[in-house]
């Protein structure tokens, strides 16, 4: 692992083990700060650098070809295998590990003193218009989480909060496994939590999903589309503007808060985990993985029917990161697509990194290279 500090994977963990030590045998004064006051540059994840974003382009995931088409003749050309083999290949370039089963174990982390088959897990999927994510990616997620690690189905809760209403019923997504529920709004995004800065300069309140405001949420993944959007969102939305379905999206249009709200919303306990209230670490991550369904994509969006099939997928833990390297090297250097280059560094350096600080001079890994 490489990053801002030049930390590896190996030395990042002993020096997190180090420093929970050393605080709990020395005592310090520590000016108190506001739970939702993420630090930036810190790293939610104690086994995976934020800064690592991996991509696999594999046409055997697809039966043919056909840019511009629906979710049902996707969910018919989509081949289930060799998504879920090339899944395992982007784990394993994540979490630089040889193995599939070491790498889905170094991604998903329970907390601590439970036990899996208690774990709760919520998927956000993007559900708005005609693009929605194909089956296979969500399958290969959820089977990880049940048959490898031991997750029971009946925990799993897949749901959009905004655009959610009768994806049961409009998309049925096959192959999951039993128990695991399609939760459609899943009670909507219906209680109030505070926003930090720099949305109203951390003055206001936002309406978000329930089980993630009460704390009930153990394992938040979030699986996005490649699509195009306002060019105050930086002309596209994937990771980040995945949570107007977490969060409710009214401010984030009506009220003007364009990218202040995208940004401010992920940096709430609700999506990165709860924070230590004396720094701003995440003590525990929430927000495990972060997965660019780009089977399909589009340059214009968040409504119409995808106009181009990269057959890709891109991986990740930390949303900005994911969407900055996803806007800059995959929509922009390789589709060839606009985007707001100002508002793409702005998801990267409102979270404390820079440019120079990502690995291999900013380029997204190839995991089948």
């Amino acid at each position: 692992m490489t990053g801002r500090k030049g930390l590896s994977r190996r030395r990042f963990l002993k020096t997190t083990a180090a420093g929970a030590l050393a605080a709990s045998s020395i005592p310090t004064i520590i000016t108190p700060r506001r739970a939702e006051a993420y630090e930036p540059g810190d790293q939610p994840h104690p086994n995976i650098s934020p800064l690592r974003v991996v991509r696999a382009q594999n046409p055997r995931m697809v039966n043919g070809h056909q840019d511009r088409t629906t979710w049902q003749e996707q969910e018919r050309m989509v081949a289930p295998q060799p998504v879920y083999d090339t899944m395992d290949r982007l784990a394993m370039s994540l979490a630089q590990e040889g193995r599939a089963a070491d790498a889905w174990k170094a991604i998903f982390i329970k907390p601590p003193r439970k036990s899996w088959s208690d774990v709760v897990v919520a998927i956000k999927t993007n559900n708005i218009a005609q693009q929605h994510t194909r089956s296979p990616v969500l399958g290969k997620v959820c089977h990880v989480l049940t048959d490898l690690l031991g997750a029971n189905g009946q925990n799993i809760h897949i749901y959009d909060c905004c655009h959610g209403g009768g994806m049961s019923r409009s998309t049925p997504f096959s192959g999951l496994p039993a128990g695991v529920h399609v939760a459609d709004q899943w009670g909507g995004s219906s209680v109030s939590t505070n926003l930090p800065a720099p949305f109203r300069n951390g003055t206001r309140q936002s309406k978000c999903l329930g089980p993630l405001v009460r704390d009930e949420v153990d394992i938040l993944v979030n699986v996005a589309l490649c699509k195009g959007h306002g060019g105050e969102f930086g002309r596209f939305t994937m990771t980040l503007k995945n949570h107007f379905g977490t969060f409710e999206p009214g401010p984030g249009h009506g009220e003007g808060g364009g990218a202040d709200y995208v940004i401010a919303i992920n940096k709430t306990p609700e999506i990165l985990g709860r924070m230590d209230p004396r720094t701003g670490k995440v003590l525990f991550p929430r927000q495990q993985l972060c997965i660019v369904d780009a089977l399909w994509a589009s340059n214009d969006g968040p409504s119409g029917l995808t106009q181009a099939q990269p057959n890709a997928l891109l991986m990740g833990t930390f949303g900005p990161v994911v969407d900055y390297l996803g806007a800059m090297r995959f929509r922009k250097d390789m589709m060839g697509w606009g985007i707001n280059e100002g508002v793409a560094r702005r998801f990267l350096m409102e979270f404390g990194f820079r440019e120079s600080d990502l690995p291999d001079g900013g380029r997204i890994v190839d995991a089948l290279a």
